[in-house]
């Protein structure tokens, strides 16, 4: 049985003393940064003795691809891509084309990734930011009203699934109106719920069929004065009842500063309130034994959402000319986008 965690890995290739970690704690799954990406076929290499140290062939390995800012694989290798505020804007608000060019982006995002062994992207972006919001969502937001939000997140969550790459609605149930960053803070919303709900949710109840969430490390006074919404019963049961979301939900990074106490006690209050896996990124080796004292099996319902999400992989993506997808791609984005942004369409994070 595998271990209700997700953990990162701290370089571009395992460690002896990784390696027999992670055969020992044996995570359900892995998620890579840019201190884990140098060329394809080192990655093709980490991706497969990741999964050598499970014995898995077919372990979810994660990773960070949403464009702009949050671009993980990026040049010289990869095509930048641009981020989430671009899309509707390169076309004009033209709805129909931005949806075209999302999809169309998300499924060469996917052609990127599973060449690579890597078959989970932590995108869709769902929230949608409100004027004065901090701006660690911001331009990673498709749109600034939840519709748009919801009609493009389908179409890369759509363009994801058909190239094999299962994606992750975030930050479950909204991270626009945080006046704070969760990395280094820990925000804190006001709003009544049924302003919440009318905007801030309606993107996560519209992809509430989605195999994967991530939550917000955000507390809504409305829903939880006490916790946020990682740690609370109360929000994972409104994403699970009010939201609809029956896929599976793991926690955003346990390591930001927005949770407070020993790591393995965040691990053991999150799931506890109900999420399914945690999620630990920054490769410490240390840090993941603490998580990894905090967490049990992944069984019962959660293995049972686990099951159900990877199931969802298609193994035959769906047919596409790489070279013509690309070439139509970028006579899309040409002339429009960079009279918005300038010649770059996007730039990776460190």
């Amino acid at each position: 049985m595998t271990a209700a965690m997700i953990l990162g890995c701290s370089g571009h290739r395992l460690t002896e003393a990784e390696r027999a970690f992670f055969a020992e704690a044996r995570p359900w799954g892995f998620i890579l940064f840019r201190r884990n990406i140098d060329s394809p076929e080192q990655v093709r290499a980490l991706t497969q003795d990741l999964r050598d140290a499970l014995g898995d062939a077919g372990a979810p390995i994660l990773i960070d691809q949403e464009g702009g800012r949050v671009q993980r694989m990026g040049p010289p290798h990869w095509r930048k891509y641009p981020p989430g505020d671009a899309w509707l804007k390169a076309t004009g608000n033209d709805g129909l084309t931005a949806r075209e060019l999302v999809r169309l982006g998300a499924r060469l995002m996917a052609h990127d990734l599973k060449a690579v062994g890597i078959n989970v992207d932590c995108a869709p972006v769902l929230d949608v930011p409100v004027p004065g919001a901090h701006d660690i969502i911001g331009d990673r937001a498709y749109a600034r009203d939840p519709a748009t939000v919801a009609q493009l997140g389908r179409a890369a969550a759509e363009g994801l699934l058909a190239g094999g790459v299962l994606p992750v609605i975030k930050h479950m149930p909204g991270h626009g109106r945080a006046f704070a960053d969760s990395h280094q803070a820990l925000p804190v919303v006001h709003a009544d719920l049924a302003t919440l709900d009318q905007w801030d949710f309606a993107p996560f109840r519209a992809l509430s069929d989605m195999p994967l969430a991530m939550t917000a490390h955000v507390v809504f006074d409305a829903i939880d004065s006490k916790r946020p919404a990682t740690t609370s019963k109360k929000a994972v049961r409104l994403m699970r009842e009010s939201l609809g979301f029956g896929g599976l939900i793991m926690t955003d990074d346990l390591s930001m500063k927005a949770l407070s106490g020993a790591l393995r006690q965040r691990a053991e209050a999150a799931l506890k309130a109900g999420c399914d896996v945690v999620l630990h990124c920054n490769g410490d080796l240390d840090e993941m034994r603490q998580v990894a004292e905090g967490v049990g099996r992944l069984r019962g319902k959660g293995a049972t959402r686990a099951a159900a999400a990877m199931a969802r992989i298609v193994h035959a993506p769906e047919p596409i000319d790489e070279h013509e997808a690309r070439d139509r791609f970028a006579a899309l984005l040409a002339g429009r986008l960079e009279a918005v942004r300038g010649p770059d369409v996007g730039e990776a994070q460190a």
